[in-house]
This record gives C-alpha cells, sequence and structure tokens, in this order.
C-alpha cells in the first residue's frame, strides 16, 4: 500500500469514528458513514465494496437516522450541545476504546468508543440537569429514553462499520 493510499485509508477510518461520534450528539452520524464508504468504494473501483453492501449501509443510515426523526416527534428529551457534552462526550469516548480495545480488539475499539462516548454523554447531561433550578425539563423515563435511541442508533452504526470494515479486510 502506497502512502497516500495509506493516509486516505487512515482518514476513512477516523471518518468513522467521527460518525459514531456525531451519532452521540444527534446528528447525522450513520449517513456520514454511509457517504464514507461511498467514497472509498469509488477510489477503489468498488473491488472491496460492491452496490448490495451499499445499499444495505444505505438502509441501515436512513433507519438509524429515521429513530432520531421519531423520537424527536414523541415528545423526547432532547439535550443541547454545549461545550461540556461535547468534551464528555470525547473524553469518555477515548476512556471506553482504551478499556475495551485490549479485551476485544478491533470490536472493543469501534464498541468502546460508542458506549464510553454514551456514558460520558449521559453523565455531563445528568451533571447539567441537576444544576438546574425548578422542574427538569427531564423526567427519568425521558431520559432513558433518550439513552435508548442513543443506543440504538449507535448500535446501528457500530453494524454498519462492522460490515464495512469486514468486506474490506476479507
Amino acid at each position: 500500500m502506497t502512502s497516500l493510499a495509506s493516509a486516505g485509508f487512515s482518514i476513512f477510518i477516523l471518518v468513522m469514528f467521527l460518525g459514531i461520534y456525531l451519532s452521540l450528539l444527534g446528528l447525522p452520524g450513520a449517513i456520514l458513514i454511509f457517504l464514507d464508504v461511498l467514497i472509498y468504494a469509488t477510489a477503489t473501483g468498488f473491488i472491496q465494496v460492491g452496490w448490495k453492501l451499499l445499499l444495505f449501509l444505505l438502509i441501515f443510515a436512513i433507519l438509524a437516522e429515521a429513530i432520531d426523526v421519531f423520537s424527536g416527534m414523541t415528545r423526547a428529551y432532547k439535550p443541547s450541545v454545549i461545550k461540556k457534552t461535547l468534551w464528555g462526550t470525547a473524553l469518555g469516548a477515548l476512556a471506553g476504546a482504551l478499556i475495551l480495545t485490549p479485551f476485544l480488539w478491533g470490536l472493543g475499539s469501534w464498541t468502546g468508543f460508542f458506549l464510553g462516548g454514551l456514558t460520558g454523554f449521559a453523565i455531563t447531561e445528568l451533571m447539567r440537569l441537576s444544576k438546574i433550578k425548578g422542574p427538569s425539563p427531564a423526567g427519568n423515563a425521558t431520559f432513558l429514553a433518550m439513552i435508548g435511541t442513543k443506543m440504538l442508533k449507535g448500535f446501528l452504526t457500530i453494524i454498519m462499520i462492522f460490515v464495512s470494515l469486514s468486506n474490506i479486510y476479507s
């Protein structure tokens, strides 16, 4: 692999991590992962990634983003993304990846990044909510629904990444 190809593949992997991170923040991370794989497939001449895989990823990306849309329609709690939330999520993601990678290797990196980021996000949001005077904008049920929605969307993005990398490395 040439140095240009190595740099391109490194960017490809980093964009996948960014996709998970954006999914945790309620942004279209699954779409970003799909577009990342589409660009990779185009750049490599569709040798390792075919149209069937791209269709599978597109369906999963639409499903993952539809989960966010439907949760917004049901008046589920939508946290505001502030600087502390960004940092808490990033630190949690990094810690989760570092903790789970030795146990699950490659899958641990992705799963740890997601679960650690989700934990960092939840802790940061709980700390922010505990400082609010008066009635909280999120009760226990709505907060847990928001966490469940993020978990479902995150696991769909992890499946997208796992299937993509399995096809690329096989």
